[in-house]
């Protein structure tokens, strides 16, 4: 029997990176909709590359989220990113 081989991978990102950034968002339109209404079911895919930001995703709830909430949400944490 040949001994077990086991490879262990680690990604890690520097603050103000896109991906770190995005799930930021992700994480500012959960907590905003959680904060509505705790029943609230979100699925919120997040995408940042320069200058552009893609906010995707499905949200179920009582309450609504407009274009302009969300615009707001985006604006306000990339601002808190620096």
């Amino acid at each position: 029997m040949q001994p077990r081989r086991n490879l262990f991978t680690s990604e890690s990102v520097s603050m103000g990176h896109p991906d770190k950034v995005a799930d930021r968002i992700a994480d500012a339109i959960l907590d905003h909709m959680l904060g509505r209404d705790s029943r609230a079911r979100v699925a919120c895919e997040v995408v940042v590359t320069g200058d552009h930001v893609i906010v995707a995703g499905e949200i179920n709830s009582r309450k609504s989220l407009t274009h302009p909430q969300v615009v707001s949400l985006v604006r306000d944490t990339i601002r808190a990113c620096g």
